[in-house]
């Protein structure tokens, strides 16, 4: 009897701390703050067409495990079981390095020296760069590209061992020598390394570089465009940085890491409605500062802008994609626009096309060949097998935005390739951009991608892509209304 007790009084306990997680759920949420990432919402039983969710116990799953009580707590005693003892990161995210250091996950990659673009790939990106460069300087405004680099490109005697790189250049260093004497070109890594600073400019358990780190990356961008930078000095420290990669696999705890402050006496101020540092649009202005700025910038434009905000009498940083080329030059609009893009990210820049008019262009003097198709010997005739073709039509806008994919076949001679889209009588030249969610293809690599946005005015039914072949021959295809995939006629 007494023992029948004692199995009732354990399973009763068991089945009490197995409901523990459930009932206490609305007392004991998750902080998605901590997460870096966005967590999975509570399924509905019915889809947004009204129809059932069939998916709805697996999305339940999802949901829960994510949600249930107290889970951060056993999250954070995860994460400091493992590192303490084996010495590695419970989250996938995270890379748990020597001496305390953390590094993103996302880096991995770049810093092992693997998935690097190739050379087809860092061509467009450099022509894709040029194009912007040559519309701000036909708008009278200076153009600077700039890459800040992974922590890890900077600081890797802290990696685990066992990330050994392989053989090669890095993306970034791919970038860096192409860029080279392009005179619109800020080496970041060199400026951070050339500092030779006793104080580590990146955070040790943030993604991030510290305030000093941002100065630093400042002052050369200023040289790098021939002006005055403010002077920075009597540096401070103290533990109130709450660690973006600490949270993720302590996320229980608030696990503060070192920022250092200059007593600089800032004076520059917010317009109209400011949030946070990581708003989309951030306006700023300064009675000590000179010139109109417009950066595009990510979350290492965070730091930075202080500084910026200070030199420059009026500034906007965004991060909105793809990037609005607007208000640049002319009465009242930026005369310097800056391009900054974190390490890990640098194949974005041929995945969304700028947000501006497509710059209008000659066709060659030299005549292309007009390309029907692949051959065909039952026919003894070329066709078109428009299989091989993606070219996609929608309106955004005040522009008319034309994309798509085209076949490997049309590009030779090599991995210097434009692309030229002539409609309405006029022919304009696209960015060599891979539009991989327009196109459905999400986390997709291509290098035959195209993008550009026409002007509204632009009347066309056919168009024709001509692609140009450096050291080869043109090769032009004129496309079809019917084979124009328009959005606005579905």
């Amino acid at each position: 009897m007494e023992k029948k007790i004692l199995y009732r009084l354990y399973s009763g306990a068991f089945i009490a701390m197995c409901l523990v997680p459930s009932v206490l759920m609305p007392f004991a949420k998750t902080d998605e703050a901590k997460e870096k990432r966005k967590l999975a919402e509570a399924p509905k039983i019915r889809t947004e067409e009204g129809k059932l969710n069939t998916e709805y116990f697996s999305q339940f799953e999802d949901w829960f495990s994510e949600h249930f009580a107290f889970r951060q707590s056993l999250v954070t005693a995860d994460g400091r079981l493992k590192t303490a003892v084996l010495g590695t990161s419970p989250n996938k995210n995270v890379i748990y390095g020597k001496n305390g250091w953390l590094y993103y996950g996302e880096t991995a990659d770049n810093y092992l020296r693997l998935n690097t673009l190739d050379a087809h790939e860092m061509s467009n990106i450099v022509r894709n760069l040029e194009l912007m460069k040559d519309y701000c300087t036909s708008q009278g405004a200076d153009f600077l590209f700039t890459v800040a680099p992974n922590k890890n490109s900077v600081y890797p005697e802290n990696m685990p061992s066992n990330y050994v790189p392989a053989e090669g250049k890095s993306d970034l260093e791919a970038l860096t020598e192409e860029l080279s004497g392009s005179g619109y070109f800020c080496d970041m890594k060199d400026v951070i390394l050339s500092a030779g600073s006793s104080i580590p400019l990146y955070h040790l358990t943030d993604t991030h570089w510290n305030n000093m780190g941002a100065y630093v990356g400042y002052t050369g961008l200023m040289k790098a465009l021939g002006r005055d930078y403010i002077s920075c000095g009597g540096w401070t420290s103290r533990n109130d940085r709450l660690g973006d990669l600490a949270a993720m696999i302590y996320p229980a705890e608030e696990a503060k890491d070192r920022q250092v402050y200059t007593d600089y006496p800032f004076t520059y101020s917010y317009l109209g409605h400011f949030r946070a540092l990581d708003d989309i649009d951030i306006r700023t202005t300064s009675e000590n500062g000179t010139g109109n700025l417009l950066m595009f910038r990510d979350s290492y434009g965070e730091a930075i802008l202080q500084y910026m905000a200070e030199t420059y009498a009026s500034a906007t940083f965004t991060r909105a994609v793809p990037y609005p080329m607007t208000g640049i030059g002319g009465e009242g609009g930026a005369d310097t626009v800056i391009l900054e893009i974190v390490e890990r990210n640098l194949g974005n820049l041929q995945k969304y096309a700028p947000l501006m008019a497509a710059p209008e262009t000659p066709l060659p003097e030299k005549p292309a060949s007009i390309y029907a198709g692949r051959f065909s010997e039952r026919e003894n005739q070329n066709i078109i097998d428009w299989t091989e073709f993606t070219v996609k039509a929608e309106p955004s806008g005040q522009y008319t935005h034309i994309y798509g994919e085209l076949p490997g076949f049309l590009y030779r001679g090599g991995d210097n390739h434009r692309i030229l889209v002539t409609a309405g009588g006029r022919t304009f030249e696209a960015f060599l951009c891979f539009e991989d969610k327009l196109l459905g293809r999400e986390g997709e690599r291509s290098a035959n991608g195209f993008s550009l946005y026409l002007p509204q005015d632009v009347t066309y039914t056919d168009i024709t892509i001509t692609v140009l072949n450096a050291g080869d021959t043109d090769i032009a295809v004129t496309i079809p209304e019917d084979q124009i995939n328009r959005k606005d006629d579905t």
